[in-house]
């Protein structure tokens, strides 16, 4: 089973008790349902590493399960979005990969 997928989603903030802020994508709910039904070996807090395309920017990184949405949470880097100009409010196109082992 390829878990790969293309959406667009907006960036949001989550903000810690200080003035640290991280930025997330939601996937979508079609997406989420389909990862948690194939994708059972998660790791520590759920996780499960994850390809990311945006715009230029490749990189690996991981997804996490997010109970308020019912859905999986992409968190961004800033070397990403600087490199891709973008920021919360801004809507991206996404390519992500899940890298999972089946058995």
């Amino acid at each position: 089973m390829d878990l790969s997928y293309r959406f667009e989603a907006e960036i949001w903030l989550w903000h810690t008790d200080g003035a640290t802020s991280w930025h997330f994508i939601t996937l979508p709910q079609e997406a989420a349902e389909e990862i948690r039904f194939f994708a059972r070996n998660r790791k520590g807090f759920g996780s499960l590493k994850v390809d990311v395309t945006i715009g230029g920017s490749h990189w690996s990184t991981s997804i996490f399960p997010d109970k308020k949405s019912g859905s999986f949470v992409l968190p961004l880097k800033k070397a990403v979005r600087v490199a891709e100009s973008i920021t919360a409010g801004d809507t991206v196109s996404i390519s992500l990969h899940v890298r999972y082992d089946p058995d």
